[in-house]
């Protein structure tokens, strides 16, 4: 009898989750696009302690042909211990209309500036480089609250914190060497946080998986799968917006 009772419970609770699960569902829109993210990292380190960072980022739409988004990131590198390095740095974004929802309801490219912060702790376990890097940014996004207007003419101020945890291993050997394949998979989750953050408080979540090559000490190349979830931060009908970009990244670094 005590059973009878425990699994009837069991199936009203499962029954009322999956309820909430199809409400949220009824309760938001989904946008798919395929994408091509193509990107440019340099170090040019100074001293034992100090290097210099620069990146640019080509993100289209449709893999190649339509733009996205084009990010520029510089910064300055501190290694507080061989494993542990702190960058200060500023970056540049020109987001795009793309895709069947707009981002902004204004349809039009916004510009953003950022500020950043960032930890990077390298913790390696026999073969394998395990990473983690958290990053604070201090956004001003662009918006148009004249929507006649060809610029935008305000910015809101937002939080963002972001953490990502990557794993690499060399195919050869039990480390990496110059002409040596590796394979690496990331996940990185971006939460904002402030007052004018409004429906995406979770903002995005992006998970990569990759092959690469490292021609030198100065030079290596990875390519491979890449899944991006984002939330949009305002309504459309009362529903939540959610964006999967789903395609393929490719990710060049130079060292000086």
């Amino acid at each position: 009898m005590k059973i009878v009772k425990i699994n009837s419970f069991i199936i009203l609770l499962a029954l009322f989750f999956m309820g909430l699960s199809v409400q949220a569902q009824n309760n938001r829109l989904h946008d798919y696009n395929p994408v091509g993210w193509y990107a440019f990292f340099a170090n040019y380190k100074l001293d034992d302690k100090w290097s210099l960072h620069g990146e640019f980022q080509w993100r289209r739409e449709g893999f190649f042909p339509d733009p996205q988004q084009n990010l520029y990131r510089v910064g300055v590198n501190y290694a507080i211990h061989k494993q542990v390095v702190f960058r200060l740095g500023y970056a540049f974004a020109d987001t795009y209309f793309y895709g069947n929802i707009p981002i902004q309801a204004s349809a039009k490219i916004f510009p953003e500036h950022r500020t950043y912060q960032m930890v990077t702790i390298s913790n390696p376990i026999g073969r394998v480089a395990l990473s983690h890097r958290f990053m604070l940014e201090q956004r001003w996004v662009g918006r148009y609250v004249n929507p006649n207007l060809s610029k935008v003419d305000d910015y809101n101020f937002v939080n963002r914190i972001r953490y990502m945890a990557r794993i690499q291993i060399p195919l050869v050997g039990p480390t990496l060497e110059d002409k040596e394949p590796y394979l690496a998979a990331y996940d990185e989750v971006m939460i904002g946080f402030g007052k004018y953050v409004n429906q995406n408080i979770f903002d995005q979540n992006r998970i990569g998986l990759l092959a690469g090559y490292q021609f030198s000490k100065s030079l290596r190349i990875e390519g491979g799968y890449l899944n991006q979830t984002a939330q949009f931060g305002r309504l459309i009908d009362g529903k939540s917006v959610f964006q999967h970009n789903t395609g393929f990244i490719v990710n060049t670094y130079f060292s000086f």
